[in-house]
C-alpha cells in the first residue's frame, strides 16, 4: 500500500472519482474530516459505499478511519462499517496495547451480534506522546493489528514542533518503524497538508521510505502519483537485488554464508531485503522483477 487517500465520509460524490484514482487504498474519515453536525451523514454514506462494492473487489483496499473508541460515536461506526466490503480499520489517538484490545473487543461484539464473518484489521494512528511512546506495544497489542501510521498534525502542533524539522520527522519515523518492525507489520507516513507543494511530499515520500516505510498517506490526489513514485523500486534497484540474488543462488549449498558482490560483503539480511524488493516490483508488474529468487 504505497498510497491511501484520505476522502471525507460526508462527501460521497467523490468515492467514485477516489475509487477511479491511481491510489492504492481509500480511507474513507469518519473522523477529523467530518463536523460533528454531519457525522450521522456521513456514516450512511459510508456504509451504502461498503455495501455496494462489489463481491470479488474492485482492486482497491478500502479504510474507514472512525471516531476515537472513547466516543460514543465508535460503535455505532463499526456497526455500520464491519462485514463485507471493509478491508480495514483506521484507529485515531491510539495510546496504549489496553485501547487496541478495547477496540478489538467491540469489533468483535459487533461482529457477534451482527452475525458478521468480517476479516476487517487495524491500521493504528501513532498520533499523541503517549502513543509514540508506547508505539512496539500497540504495534504488538494483538494479532488484527495490521500496521501503524503517523499523524504529524496532532502529534506536532501542540508541542509546538515544526513539520519542516527534519530531526523531528526522523526522530518520530524511527520510533515507529522500529516498533512496527519489531511486530513484522508495515507502517506508514503521515499526510502532508501543504498540497501546493509537491516537491516537499515527495522529499517527505522519500526520505521515509529510506527510512523502511511501506507508504504515505494523502490528503489529495494530485499528491498520490508524486507518492506512488516515491515508494515504488528504480528499475536499477530491482536490477541489482536480481543481480544479489542470482549470486546467492549460485553459493547455494556452497557453505559460505557471506560473499561480495559489486564489492559490498552481503549476507543474510541483505538476501532478505532484495528478495522483499523483487517481490514488491513484482507486485507492482515491473517487468525487471521477473525470473527466479533463491
Amino acid at each position: 500500500m504505497r498510497s491511501k487517500l484520505f476522502v471525507p465520509g460526508s462527501r460521497p460524490e467523490l468515492f467514485p472519482k477516489a475509487l477511479a484514482s491511481e491510489a492504492d487504498a481509500l480511507s474513507l474519515d469518519l473522523e477529523d474530516a467530518v463536523t460533528p453536525s454531519r457525522k450521522e451523514e456521513a456514516r450512511a454514506a459510508v456504509e451504502a459505499f461498503l455495501r455496494g462494492r462489489p463481491e470479488g473487489g474492485d482492486g482497491k483496499i478500502v479504510i474507514v478511519r472512525v471516531n476515537g473508541p472513547a466516543t460514543p460515536l465508535f460503535e455505532p461506526d463499526l456497526r455500520a462499517v464491519l462485514g463485507r466490503g471493509l478491508d480495514v480499520v483506521n484507529l485515531p489517538m491510539v495510546e496504549s496495547a489496553a485501547d487496541i484490545q478495547r477496540a478489538v473487543d467491540a469489533m468483535q461484539r459487533v461482529e457477534h451480534l451482527g452475525g458478521l464473518s468480517s476479516r476487517a484489521r487495524i491500521l493504528a494512528n501513532i498520533e499523541t506522546p503517549r502513543g509514540l511512546h508506547a508505539a512496539a506495544e500497540i504495534a504488538a497489542a494483538h494479532p488484527r493489528v495490521a500496521g501503524l501510521q503517523v499523524g504529524y498534525g496532532d502529534l506536532f502542533e501542540p508541542a509546538g514542533i515544526a513539520r519542516d524539522h527534519a530531526a523531528a520527522l526522523d526522530h518520530v519515523r524511527l520510533v515507529v518503524r522500529f516498533a512496527a518492525a519489531a511486530a513484522d507489520i508495515p507502517c506508514f507516513d503521515g499526510a502532508l497538508a501543504d498540497v501546493a507543494s509537491p516537491e516537499r511530499c515527495r522529499a517527505e515520500a522519500e526520505a521515509a521510505r529510506r527510512l523502511g516505510f511501506a507508504g504515505k498517506s494523502c490528503i489529495h490526489p494530485s499528491q498520490v502519483l508524486v507518492v506512488n513514485a516515491a515508494f515504488a523500486p528504480t528499475p536499477g534497484e530491482v536490477a541489482r537485488a536480481r543481480r544479489l540474488l542470482d549470486a546467492a543462488r549460485e553459493r547455494i549449498g556452497s557453505g559460505t554464508g557471506a560473499f561480495l558482490v559489486e564489492g559490498q560483503m552481503v549476507d543474510a539480511p541483505f538476501i532478505e531485503s532484495a528478495r522483499a524488493l523483487v517481490a514488491l516490483a513484482a507486485r507492482l508488474g515491473m517487468p525487471e522483477a521477473r525470473g527466479e529468487t533463491p
